[in-house]
């Protein structure tokens, strides 16, 4: 079986020499002084050589200026035919793009910002046909509420880690200096649900966590069965002696006998 070979051509010499065409171009599009030395060319096809210039900017170090000539056939005019800035070797390069909803962050959402949910997020599931497996396999679907679609078991696995490890979980220093936790107080209002078995919504107004989903062994200084204040002591009623008198001891620097019937007489 033969091998039909690529034909590589030599670069066109034309093209290779005209190093000063390419630089001018280059400092075109760039500031003056910024395309350095000529880092050398590549043969991109036939009559097609791009070379290559350091670029100087300091905002765009490892990057270099790539500047495309050519020529047509059995002319002997060399033209540019496209100059760019490319990154090089250790360059400095943006992030990869992701996009938005990949890049999206819990607080991003900001007020009449909208948040599309797909139809095929794993988190949620029709609300007609999700089941709990935990409670007799019994309809999800609420009545009267008309939701379309409620949370899937992978929705709701996803939010009890989130939450139990979070700030309103039992690995705080808050919860860790609790008297006892959230689950034994009486401010703690279940959720419904699947969920009730480990969470709750604190309803204590002077609580950190009032208004928020905590953790049945979350806690806090706010619990309702924390030890009672004792009540204030009353201070005594100060006794005054009105028989007694007290001698005090003449301050230093207290002006003699002798220099007050001066001052006296004067």
């Amino acid at each position: 079986m033969s091998r039909t070979r690529a034909r590589v051509s030599a670069p066109d010499q034309a093209c290779v020499a005209a190093v000063d065409l390419a630089r001018a171009a280059a400092e075109e599009l760039a500031r003056p002084g910024e395309p350095g030395e000529h880092l050398g060319y590549e043969s991109e096809g036939d009559r097609i050589v791009t070379h290559y210039f350091a670029c100087l900017d300091r905002a765009y170090r490892g990057w270099r200026w790539a500047v495309t000539v050519t020529r047509a056939s059995r002319a002997k005019k060399v033209t540019v035919s496209e100059a760019v800035l490319l990154p090089g070797t250790g360059a400095l390069l943006a992030p990869e793009w992701l996009p938005w909803s990949e890049r999206l962050r819990p607080g991003d959402l900001g007020v009449g910002d909208l948040l599309p949910t797909a139809d095929d997020d794993d988190r949620l599931a029709p609300g007609f046909t999700e089941v709990d497996d935990d409670t007799d396999r019994q309809m999800v679907f609420e009545y009267g509420l008309g939701r379309a679609r409620v949370l899937s078991a992978i929705g709701r696995d996803r939010a009890a880690r989130r939450w139990h490890a979070g700030e309103h979980g039992p690995h705080t220093p808050i919860a860790h200096a609790a008297p006892a936790q959230c689950s034994t107080c009486g401010f703690y209002w279940l959720l419904a649900g699947e969920l009730r078995l480990s969470f709750g919504v604190c309803a204590n107004e002077y609580a950190p966590d009032d208004g928020k989903v905590v953790a049945a062994d979350h806690g806090c200084g706010a619990h309702s069965e924390a030890a009672v204040l004792p009540p204030p002591v009353e201070q005594a009623i100060p006794i005054l002696d009105d028989l007694g008198y007290d001698l005090m001891e003449e301050e230093a620097g207290s002006v003699d006998e002798s220099a007050s019937e001066e001052l006296g007489h004067s």
